[in-house]
C-alpha cells in the first residue's frame, strides 16, 4: 500500500499561463474540428445503400471506401504529427482542417467508384495528423489528473462526429441527394478551420508538464531518431496501450461503418431511419467513452493501475454484451444489449490515452499520440469496417458482426499485460519533471 501511493497521480497544478477561460475555448474548438474530422469521415457510411443502388458497389468496395480513410491516416500521421511538433501545431490543425474540407467536397462531386476512393484518400491525407496533434494541444493545457477525462472527451467527439455524420447525411440525403451530404460537412469544417485560426496561438499551447525542458521541435532533434524510437515503442505500457486501443477500435469502427446497413438489410429500415437509429447507438457509445474516461481517473487516483484495469473490463464487457445481443433474434432484446455493448465499445480510448501522455516527456506528445493513433488506425480504423465487409459477402452481415466482437478478448489481454509494467514506466517519466 505504501509503495502504491508514491506512484499516485496527486493533483497537479494547471499549466503556467494558461488561463481557465482560453483552455477550455481551445478545448471546444478543438472537440468541434474532430467532429467535423468524423463528420466528413462517417458521413459516407449512411450513404452505403444509395452508392451500393447507383453504382452497383459490393460490400467490399463499400468497406473500402471507409477503410481507405482510416488507413492513410495510419500510414501518414506518424511522420505528419512529427513535422507538426516542429513547424507549430496551431499552423498544422488549420492546414489540416482546410485539406478534409476540400478532399470531402471532391467525393461530393465524384461521379464513380475510383474517383470516390480518390477523394476519400485525400480525406485521409488531411485527417491524418488531427487526432494526435489535437489531443496534443488540449492535453497540454490542462492538469495530468484529468487526462482520461479530458482525452475521453476530445476522443468522444470523434464518436459524436460519428453520430452527426451518419444522421445528418441521411437526413440531407433523403432531401437533397446524397452528394449534399458531402457539401454540407465540407462548409462546417471550413468555417470551424477559419475561427479556429483567428483564436488559437503557439505560444500559448506549447506543452508543459514533464519534458527535458526544450521547445518541442529542438527536442525532437536533440533526441534523435534512435533515442525517440526507444521512448515510443521499448516501453511495455505504451506497447500494450497501442495494441489494445488498436483491437479495441477494430470493434467500435466496425458496427460505426456498419449499423447503419445492418439496420437497413435485418430490420427492414428505409435509409434516413436507418441512419438515425445507428447514429443513436453510436451517441451512446460516445457517452459511454466520456463516462469511461472519468471512471478511469478517478480510479487511478487511489492507485494507477486501476486505469489499464478498467480498460481490460471495457473490452471484455464489450464482448460479452455483443455475444448476448446476438443470441437473440431481431427485436428489442438485442437492441438493448448492442446498446449496452456500444457503451463499452470505446471505453478504452480515454485511459489509453492517458497511459501514452504519462508514459512520455511533454515534448513528445504529438508524436507519441501519433503512434497510438497509428496503431488505432492500421489495426483498427482501417481493417475494421473493411473486413467486416469481406465477411459480409462471404458469409452474411449479421455472421459478420458476431465474429469482429472477439477481437476484444485479444485487446484486453494487452491491457493487463501492461497493467504490471505500468507503476515503472510512469514513475520514470515523472522523475524527469
Amino acid at each position: 500500500m505504501t509503495m502504491q501511493a508514491t506512484f499516485d497521480e496527486r493533483p497537479a497544478a494547471r499549466p503556467a499561463g494558461t488561463p481557465r477561460l482560453y483552455a477550455w475555448l481551445i478545448f471546444g474548438l478543438s472537440v468541434g474540428l474532430l467532429l467535423s474530422d468524423y463528420m466528413s469521415r462517417q458521413v459516407l457510411n449512411a450513404l452505403f445503400p444509395l452508392l451500393r443502388a447507383e453504382w452497383g458497389l459490393n460490400d467490399t468496395q463499400l468497406g473500402s471506401l471507409s477503410g481507405v480513410v482510416a488507413l492513410t491516416v495510419g500510414v501518414l500521421t506518424f511522420p505528419l504529427s512529427l513535422l507538426a511538433d516542429r513547424i507549430g501545431r496551431v499552423r498544422s490543425v488549420v492546414v489540416m482542417a482546410l485539406l478534409w474540407s476540400a478532399a470531402t467536397m471532391a467525393c461530393g462531386l465524384a461521379a464513380s467508384y475510383g474517383q470516390m476512393l480518390a477523394a476519400r484518400l485525400f480525406v485521409g491525407l488531411g485527417e491524418a495528423a488531427y487526432g494526435s496533434v489535437g489531443i496534443a494541444v488540449v492535453l497540454a493545457i490542462f492538469p495530468r489528473t484529468m487526462r482520461s477525462a479530458i482525452a475521453g472527451t476530445f476522443l468522444a467527439g470523434g464518436v459524436f462526429g460519428s453520430v452527426f455524420g451518419v444522421a445528418l447525411g441521411a437526413g440531407i440525403a433523403a432531401a437533397l441527394g446524397w452528394r449534399w451530404a458531402f457539401f454540407t460537412m465540407a462548409a462546417m469544417g471550413i468555417v470551424l478551420a477559419l475561427v479556429y485560426l483567428a483564436v488559437a496561438r503557439e505560444d500559448r499551447v506549447r506543452p508543459q508538464g514533464p519534458s527535458d525542458g526544450a521547445r518541442p521541435d529542438t527536442a525532437l532533434r536533440r533526441a534523435g531518431m534512435r533515442r525517440l524510437a526507444a521512448e515510443l515503442f521499448a516501453v511495455p505500457s505504451l506497447l500494450a496501450a497501442y495494441v489494445g486501443s488498436g483491437l479495441q477500435f477494430f470493434v467500435a469502427s466496425a458496427f460505426i461503418a456498419w449499423l447503419p446497413s445492418f439496420f437497413y438489410r435485418v430490420y427492414g429500415m428505409p435509409t434516413a431511419k436507418a441512419g438515425s437509429t445507428a447514429a443513436m447507438f453510436i451517441l451512446i457509445g460516445g457517452v459511454g467513452m466520456i463516462v469511461c474516461g472519468i471512471v478511469a481517473d478517478r480510479l487511478g487516483r487511489k492507485a494507477i493501475t486501476r486505469k489499464l484495469t478498467a480498460a481490460t473490463m471495457y473490452c471484455l464487457l464489450t464482448c460479452g454484451l455483443f455475444a448476448a445481443a446476438f443470441q437473440l433474434d431481431p427485436g428489442p432484446g438485442q437492441l438493448v444489449f448492442m446498446g449496452l455493448a456500444m457503451f463499452f465499445a470505446a471505453g478504452a480510448g480515454g485511459a489509453s490515452s492517458a497511459i501514452v501522455a504519462n508514459c512520455t516527456r511533454a515534448s513528445i506528445h504529438a508524436t507519441a499520440l501519433a503512434t497510438l493513433t497509428l496503431t488505432n488506425n492500421l489495426l483498427g480504423l482501417a481493417p475494421g469496417p473493411l473486413l467486416t465487409g469481406w465477411l459480409a459477402d462471404h458469409t452474411n452481415l449479421t455472421t459478420a458482426l458476431q465474429l469482429v466482437p472477439l477481437l476484444g478478448l485479444g485487446a484486453a489481454a494487452a491491457f493487463w499485460f501492461g497493467r504490471r509494467c505500468y507503476e515503472r514506466d510512469y514513475q520514470r517519466v515523472q522523475e524527469l519533471a
